[in-house]
């Protein structure tokens, strides 16, 4: 149970894809309001979740027997792309509250897709912690894009100097809540 659960927790918590890695970061400072930044969350943790566990099957059934494991990234890019359509459509119709419109380019974009694929190859751990490792970067993204935007929302009323105004604060923004997160480096011990 542990070796499903501390990496679950590792990857939510302590490896944050968007804080520790810093991929994924563009559809962070790109989703704005609050239905918007839970349809990208979901969306984003569920095709972490498909591609990381489907990325990892395909290179220890295919990839790895046929001694291509090079061609891993031509394999990954298009398995990503190909799937964000279906799985937004199926969002769409089981969620229809939620504004999944307009979201392809953004999760087309995400680098933490495929930054999952690649951590789930070079860890050499088995299936369970793969798909643990994809799913807590998947609700990692989606914690750390819903505390961002409470942060927004938060600075928006506040007097910030010219200079800082925009990007620059959320940069900045985004920079404190990754140390706040490095507090809980201690967490886990592996």
């Amino acid at each position: 149970m542990t070796e499903i659960l501390l990496p679950l927790l590792s990857a939510t918590l302590i490896n944050n894809l968007v804080l520790h890695w810093p991929l994924g970061v563009d559809p962070l400072l790109a989703a704005e309001g609050r239905n918007q930044v839970h349809a990208l969350g979901l969306a984003t943790a569920c095709l972490m979740l498909i591609v990381g566990t489907l990325g990892y099957l395909i290179e220890q059934w295919l990839l790895v027997p046929a001694e291509l494991t090079s061609l891993r990234l031509f394999v990954w890019l298009p398995l990503s792309v190909l799937l964000v359509r279906p799985l937004l459509r199926l969002l769409a119709r089981t969620f229809p509250s939620l504004p999944f419109d307009g979201l392809w380019p953004m999760l087309v974009g995400n680098a933490g897709i495929l930054g999952v694929t690649l951590l789930n190859s070079r860890d050499g751990s088995g299936l369970g912690q793969a798909i643990a490792g994809s799913l807590g970067a998947g609700l990692g993204f989606w914690l750390v894009l819903s505390l961002f935007d409470d942060l927004r929302q938060r600075v928006l009323g506040n007097n910030i100097p010219q200079p800082f105004r925009g990007l620059p604060i959320q940069l900045i923004s985004a920079g404190l809540m990754a140390v706040a997160f490095l507090g809980l480096r201690g967490l886990v011990k592996t």
